[in-house]
Order: structure tokens, then C-alpha cells, then sequence
């Protein structure tokens, strides 16, 4: 495959996982923290950011301890335990460099901040690269491409909470409620762009 050709499947495989494959509306992994931080747009803001850094940064050593240290020891089953602690090691320097240059934020995301480790789009994408066998370009567009359209799902979430919260929902809709509709409607927004460009 030539470098021309694997930088247009970059290209097309992160733009699939912006918007026609977005791994929160369309898979639904992610839903916790999503529901959870969605209240307001700064606090969405720089969830969204570092799940976008974690993503693709663990996607990328996750790529590089599968190929070439669990693939060659025949010990691919080990890739849940070993994607985790890589995922738990980079949630842990975002969490101390938040902490030391953006208290305010870190005061914000409180107990979501950890979470990330156990965020289930994070390993989803980085299991998702294993199974569709990308390559390492690939993967790092599909591991920015995915923490992109996750973090374009939340701030948009935002945004639309806190526009209702000035607006009468009906007794029995408010709260998670008129949440998990709002997120319906948007999944098949997003699922609409499918239309558009198909990503492999």
C-alpha cells in the first residue's frame, strides 16, 4: 500500500469515526460519563479534550505492544489486561497535569476524571483496531478521529442541556429522561452521515 493511499484511508477511517461510525451514537460505549458531565459545556469541553489525548495516544501503544510484544509471545489473549494498564497509566499523567495546571477543571470533572480509565470507548477503540487489523496510521486517525466524535457528542449534549434547562420539559421527562432522548435523536443525526461517506 503505498503512503498516498494509507494517508486517504487515515483520512476516510477518521471522518467515519467523527461522524458515521462515532463510537459513542453509534456503538453507545462511552454512555456513562456522557450522561453523567454533559450538564455544562466547559466542564464537556475539557472532558472531551482528554479523552481525545488519552484516545489516541493509547490506541497508538496500544498498536505497538499488540504487533510487537503480545503478538510475537503467541500471548494475544492478554491484549484486555495490557490495554487497560496502558490506558490506567495515561489517565493517571492527565489527571496530574490537570491537577497542577488547571485546578479549576480538575475541581469540575471531579470523580470522572479516573473514570476514564474504565471508560469503555477508550478500550472499545482500542479492541476495535485490533479486530479491524489497522495499520499504524490508521490507528492513530481512527483513535483521534473516535475521541474527536465522542468529544463533538458531549460538547453538543452540553449545549443542548443547557439551552432546556431555560425551556419547560414536562414533569416526567426532566432529568435523565430527556437526556436519553436527546441522545437518541442525535444518534440518528449522526447515523444520517452515513449517507455521505462510508468509513471501512
Amino acid at each position: 500500500m503505498s503512503l498516498t493511499t494509507e494517508l486517504w484511508q487515515v483520512l476516510v477511517v477518521c471522518f467515519s469515526a467523527i461522524f458515521t461510525g462515532n463510537i459513542l451514537l453509534t456503538t453507545f460505549l462511552g454512555m456513562c460519563p456522557f450522561l453523567a458531565v454533559s450538564r455544562q459545556v466547559k466542564a464537556s469541553v475539557g472532558l472531551g479534550l482528554a479523552v481525545v489525548f488519552v484516545m489516541t495516544f493509547t490506541s497508538l501503544l496500544n498498536w505497538l505492544a499488540y504487533r510487537y510484544v503480545l503478538v510475537p509471545m503467541e500471548l494475544e489473549f492478554f491484549r484486555f489486561i495490557l490495554f487497560i494498564i496502558i490506558i490506567a497509566t495515561f489517565v493517571q499523567f492527565v489527571e496530574m497535569v490537570l491537577e497542577r495546571y488547571s485546578p479549576v477543571l480538575y475541581q469540575n470533572l471531579g470523580i470522572f476524571l479516573p473514570l476514564i480509565t474504565v471508560n469503555c470507548a477508550i478500550l472499545g477503540a482500542s479492541l476495535f483496531m485490533v479486530i479491524r487489523d489497522y495499520t499504524l496510521l490508521v490507528t492513530v486517525g481512527y483513535g483521534f478521529g473516535s475521541g474527536a466524535g465522542w468529544m463533538l457528542a458531549i460538547v453538543a449534549m452540553a449545549g443542548i442541556r443547557q439551552q432546556m434547562s431555560v425551556e419547560r420539559v414536562p414533569k416526567g421527562l426532566q432529568g435523565p429522561g430527556i437526556a436519553l432522548i436527546i441522545a437518541g435523536l442525535m444518534a440518528l443525526g449522526f447515523i444520517g452521515f452515513t449517507g455521505v461517506l462510508q468509513g471501512s
